[in-house]
């Protein structure tokens, strides 16, 4: 498992690089939003890379190969986790930007809140959206309408993906901005984890 995590967890940093290199690069300006999401790309299909792996690690010591598990994964859904994981970073990054011009903007207070728990929510959708791309071989809108509907049916999972993003954004705020990097694959092995209920249904009931 150890050797699984590592090699999942630096491969994943190699085919993240190229965006994540350059979004250190930007300051902290909110002008800088959509160079930031444009950065991000790369990180769809990496994820969705390390969650197969992860999803599909041989429990034969004798014959363990995360690399080649990795970039099977890669080939497989850096097309179909594109689909998803750019229109979401768009919609993300529209949120963001009208959060962080509020004032200019006129709306009431609430306006902020609501706005700010439809960009949770969209992160939770895209949570399910990875998992679901990375482990089976549906188109993107049947995807996104599975990962819309686990949203609410798998509660339990949906919590799960939500402390898991609450972790994250903490030890980002005290720790330090590269932290998610640095514990991509524990990160991902614990969704992977608290998805199961989402996974065991839809082999269940939606794979032949």
């Amino acid at each position: 498992m150890i050797h699984t995590v590592v090699t999942v967890e630096a491969l994943l940093l190699v085919a993240a690089s190229p965006g994540l290199a350059a979004l250190f690069l930007l300051g902290p300006a909110p002008a800088g939003l959509p160079l930031a999401a444009v950065c991000l790309l790369p990180l769809g299909p990496a994820t969705a890379a390390a969650l197969y792996a992860l999803g599909h690690r041989d429990r034969d010591l004798t014959d363990l190969h995360p690399a080649r598990s990795y970039w099977r994964g890669w080939r497989l859904n850096a097309v179909p986790a594109l689909k998803l994981w750019a229109p979401l970073l768009a919609w993300l990054t529209v949120i963001a930007f009208t959060l962080t011009h509020f004032t200019a903007t006129g709306l009431p207070g609430w306006w902020a809140v609501l706005l700010a728990a439809i960009g949770v929510g969209s992160l939770l959708w895209g949570a399910h959206a990875l998992v679901l791309t990375a482990l089976f071989a549906f188109r993107a809108r049947d995807t996104a309408r599975l990962a819309g509907y686990f949203l609410f049916r798998h509660g339990r999972a949906t919590l799960g993906a939500a402390s898991l993003l609450v972790l994250t954004a903490a030890g980002t705020a005290v720790l330090t901005e590269a932290l998610p990097a640095l514990l991509a694959a524990p990160l991902l092995l614990s969704l992977l984890h608290s998805s199961r209920p989402v996974i065991a249904e839809t082999q269940e009931d939606f794979t032949a």
